[in-house]
């Protein structure tokens, strides 16, 4: 299962560093471009909570050997597409197929491992992921190194080949037991609503939340998903039961998933821009700078620690912990992105640490709020908050940066600031006084970065003290209901006892 997960997260980045190669190989232009990526995200992130439900209703490993299958197939499309149209949509199913990965993986977690197990494995779980969204650059990188930019996509193959296998023989199947007649009316709103959410954050950088290209379907999106909200409400088998949300732990569980992937794609949106566009890495040389992230969340997670660390502090003073972290590493890369990469360097170590610890804790606390056969839903509602919360950590950031380096540069670049670091050098390059102008731009462009890392640092810390506190007390109010009367010595509760 960490196998299957760690692929389809890799695809996430992977293709960042061939694009340059698919603009001239293929010819495609800077839209298009964009949209190789974006088609991929769009799909999976939409059908994320319909892929968690119906692994629910017609099995988990059938869901998990399905999903295997569609990303195996589109990987052998993407790799041979010869337009960019075909690989758009070649890239679409793959995400199809990526959102079945991402839910059944983690729902087959909370099927297989008993209680006592349950926070090591969903660490392991949350440190491949880690492991899979900083490996992207540097595989993809190494594979254009040495062929073209299809074999990005080829290596694919043999790893779908080993899990199928693996899947086939030593997953036991599972599902819920109810057999609840589909939601079709909320599958599709929730597709259409998430689609449309998603779509308005991946264009808001580009575009400008005023723009109506980002506008109309964030309204759209918005409306229908609160009409799937009302739907939900009144159905009889809703395939997201609204009551969840009345539970305080599964709510601020997922608020503290949102804030987690917001720190760390953020993080890594900014660094990897200054590491190219201050010190001059290589899109490669940059994947492997940002390493020690993916790399501290990894010894956290797959020796045990961050697991070790769950169990005694429980998920709210985890959270506590681990999202201050994350915000003290993007305070201080910050703070030192004048000196060079080491500061960079200790700023990544410090997010890696927080992300280490929260993300397996919030993971754990939804997964705990929800019952054992809603365990697909579940994940799908983890899964959707990572890809939102990712989303809105580029477009905050992303924001903040571009506003503060457009208001920093001269009035001679000021038009320019709206685009890119390198679009204002290239024009200032034109100008009389050049090396002044330049000198400028890059001033105004650690500003932006300083600023931007200093409004996540404060939002994280602040939102995740606030969340990290009320799953303190949503804990406490479960150990004091589940302990027996006169027990001086309250138990956590298994999540078979948890919300239906």
């Amino acid at each position: 299962m960490s196998l299957s997960l760690l692929t389809v997260v890799l695809d996430n980045t992977v293709l960042n560093v061939a694009l340059p190669s698919l603009v001239t190989d293929l010819g495609a232009s800077t839209a298009e471009t964009q949209w190789i990526v974006n088609s991929y995200s769009l799909a999976q992130a939409g059908l994320l909570l319909t892929a968690g439900n119906a692994a629910d209703r017609y099995g988990r490993k059938r869901a998990l050997l399905f999903g295997l299958g569609v990303f195996g197939l589109g990987s052998l499309g993407a790799a041979f597409s010869a337009t960019p149209i075909q690989l758009i949509l070649t890239r679409a199913f793959m995400g199809i197929g990526g959102s079945f990965l991402m839910t059944t993986t983690l729902a087959l977690v909370m099927q297989i491992f008993p209680d006592s197990e349950r926070p090591k494995a969903i660490g392991m779980w949350a440190g491949v992921s880690a492991l899979g969204f900083t490996a992207g650059p540097v595989v993809g990188g190494f594979m254009l190194d040495h062929a073209w930019w299809g074999s990005i996509f080829l290596i694919n193959l043999p790893v779908v080949a080993i899990s199928l296998t693996a899947v086939i023989i030593m997953v036991p199947e599972s599902r819920n037991p109810s057999g609840d007649r589909p939601d079709i009316v909320g599958a599709v709103l929730s597709v259409i609503g998430m689609v449309g959410i998603v779509y308005a954050v991946i264009v808001s950088p580009e575009k400008g939340w005023g723009a109506s290209e980002t506008l109309i379907p964030a309204v759209g999106g918005i409306v229908i998903m609160v009409a799937f909200i009302l739907w939900e409400r009144r159905v009889s088998n809703p395939m997201l039961s609204m009551s969840l949300f009345r539970d305080r732990m599964f709510s601020f569980a997922a608020a503290g998933g949102i804030l987690v992937a917001f720190g760390m794609s953020g993080a890594l949106f900014l660094l990897t821009q200054y590491l190219q566009f201050m010190e001059g890495f290589s899109p490669i040389k940059a994947g492997f700078a940002t390493a020690p992230m993916a790399a501290t969340v990894v010894v956290f997670n797959l020796t045990g620690l961050g697991a070790r660390v769950l169990r005694r502090l429980g998920s709210g003073r985890a959270v506590m912990l681990g999202i201050p972290l994350l915000a003290a590493g993007l305070a201080t890369a910050g703070f030192f992105s004048q000196d060079g990469y080491w500061g960079i360097l200790v700023g990544l170590v410090l997010v890696g640490s927080g992300v280490g610890l929260s993300m397996p804790a919030v993971a754990n606390a939804i997964m705990t709020a929800i019952s054992r056969k809603r365990a697909g839903t579940g994940a799908g509602v983890n899964g959707t908050l990572q890809e939102l919360g990712a989303s809105l950590g580029v477009a905050v950031l992303g924001a903040v940066l571009s506003t503060r380096f457009a208001a920093s540069l001269p009035n001679v670049l000021h038009d320019e600031g709206s685009q890119s670091l390198p679009a204002t050098l290239a024009k200032a390059a034109t100008l009389p006084d050049s090396t002044q102008l330049v000198a400028d731009a890059h001033h105004a462009f650690l500003a932006g970065m300083s600023t931007s890392q200093f409004t996540g640092a404060v939002l994280l810390l602040v939102a995740g003290l606030v969340v990290g506190r009320t799953l303190r007390r949503a804990e406490r109010e479960i150990q004091m209901q589940a302990a027996p009367s006169g027990s001086g010595s309250p138990k956590v509760p298994s999540s078979a006892a948890s919300h239906e």
